[in-house]
């Protein structure tokens, strides 16, 4: 019997308003409460990008970089690098993830939610890039813990629901 040796995967973690493109060596983490995260993925070439944002776009213009915080800059910096390594967007397939309510006890108005927001926007972003959802965990209480395989195209999604801070976190409301 012969010893394989297997590489080990390079971990990447996004925080707010980062982004990272990587290939099968790669994995890419986050965790995201109302934020939103969107992977591409290319399928033969097994290259892939993942986004995390805040907001679904800029309150005004603006003019300069493009800033990975807001919904459709952080697709387009996802695009732009895709496009560097000659990467159609309608040859990725999408997923979409995050979008959670934070705080469901707290008074909420008649508004959607940034989450809400969030989630529809990314909807909205690849829908006009053709790109295809072939997958989405949005909205919902709490917050999740995302991995996006590279290698495979698999994204995990572990969503965990916020603590009633009367009860502690060991313990479970019961109605």
């Amino acid at each position: 019997m012969s010893c394989v040796s297997i590489p080990a995967l390079t971990t990447i973690f996004l925080q707010p308003g980062e982004h990272f493109m990587g290939d099968a060596s790669c994995r890419i983490r986050t965790l995201l409460g109302s934020c939103v995260s969107i992977t591409l993925w290319h399928p033969v070439r097994r290259v892939g990008a993942m986004s995390h944002f805040l907001l679904p776009s800029r309150s005004r213009p603006h003019a300069g970089d493009l800033d990975g915080h807001y919904a459709d800059e952080s697709l387009l910096i996802l695009l732009q690098e895709l496009a560097d390594i000659e990467v159609m967007p309608t040859q990725c397939v999408g997923k979409i993830f995050g979008g959670g309510e934070m705080f469901p006890g707290q008074a909420r108005s008649a508004n959607p939610s940034v989450g809400t927001l969030n989630g529809e926007a990314a909807r909205a972003l690849l829908q006009s890039y053709r790109i295809p959802i072939v997958a989405e965990s949005l909205f919902g209480l709490g917050h999740r813990q995302i991995v996006f395989d590279i290698g495979s195209g698999n994204v995990w999604a572990r969503q965990v629901k916020p603590v009633d801070p009367h009860l502690g976190p060991s313990q479970e409301k019961i109605s």
